[in-house]
């Protein structure tokens, strides 16, 4: 039987235009040693243009950041009748704003950190909240803008009121959870494995941890007790499904147990568009699970479709 026409979407043009360069090289590349016919599609302006004149078969959306992830590329697709990966434009646009997506999860009781939204200008001259905190993006991935600011700082940081902050006017504040960064990735209905991210080098899993090799370390599975590793599975796939995410996802922790092996377990966000670069996370799950990077990309593509 004659496979698919993939468009593998790629590059964009948002701040994360490298990941999705590599992230998109690596998905073409495997999906061609699957049989598949790949075109790929460095996605410019004029895309809509594009992929009407292309008619792919299915499109693979291997972009990061807005326009790829937000549900914008999404309402493209739908428009032109494209069956796509991933979310639909609803879930995509929800959880790309952090503080939306936080307040569905906590509706359903999935613990979360205190944080609350505020002008970047205000910032300036007194720390929004007591110290530690953390200071992130509203709708931006890859850790871009993401600042912790540490106990002893006595002023907060001055970068985000400055002319060279390039990520948006408002600004999420997040109490800063001490602890372990844990993660779990999602397959369709099925929560696969948890991983522990261990950063080498980098005082959190900041942009080079997550692409440069030897960044960070994985620990797949996660060396934590079977009932923390079974809670954030399921905490996971709540998430995934409230959210309404289709396709892979991927949810991401902080686990305190300084105190107890109980401790404290907080979700912080759910990427709809997880990196599939040769050092991201999801492959390495879903190997653990016995789905080969192939196989994984496979499904994805046999699972696209429009109105997710």
């Amino acid at each position: 039987m004659k496979k698919k026409h993939v468009a593998v979407l790629l590059g964009g043009f948002s701040s994360e235009r490298p990941v999705s360069l590599s992230s998109g090289k690596a998905c073409a590349d495997a999906l061609e040693a699957e049989g598949y016919q790949v075109t790929r599609v460095d996605v410019g302006r004029d895309i809509s243009s594009v992929l009407a004149e292309l008619k792919p078969d299915v499109a693979f959306n291997a972009l990061h950041g807005p326009y790829g992830e937000d549900g914008v590329i999404q309402g493209v697709l739908e428009f032109l009748g494209i069956p796509y990966t991933h979310s639909g434009v609803l879930a995509s646009a929800l959880a790309m704003n952090k503080e939306q997506a936080k307040r569905v999860a906590k509706a359903i009781g999935i613990p979360v950190a205190e944080s609350r939204i505020i002008d970047r200008f205000t910032i300036k001259n007194e720390h929004p909240m007591k110290p530690p905190y953390v200071v992130k993006p509203v709708n931006e991935g890859s850790s871009f803008g993401v600042i912790i600011v540490k106990e002893d700082q006595s002023h907060p940081p001055q970068l985000i009121s400055s002319p060279d902050w390039n990520y948006g006017e408002e600004v999420m504040v997040e109490r800063y959870i001490h602890g372990r960064e844990l993660t779990c990735a999602v397959m369709g209905d099925v929560a696969l494995g948890v991983c522990e991210i261990i950063p080498t080098g980098h005082s959190f899993y900041d942009y080079d941890s997550k692409y440069v090799p030897g960044g960070s370390k994985h620990e797949v599975p996660a060396k934590i007790s079977l009932n923390i590793y079974q809670k954030i599975q399921t905490l996971s796939l709540k998430a995934h499904q409230a959210i309404g995410c289709r396709g892979v996802s991927r949810s991401d922790f902080r686990y305190d147990d300084r105190f107890s092996e109980n401790g404290e377990v907080v979700w912080l966000e759910i990427n709809t568009q997880p990196g599939m670069t040769p050092t991201s996370l999801v492959p390495e799950i879903a190997a653990q699970a016995g789905h080969s990077f192939g196989e994984l990309l496979s499904w994805m593509v046999e699972d696209a479709s429009c109105r997710r």
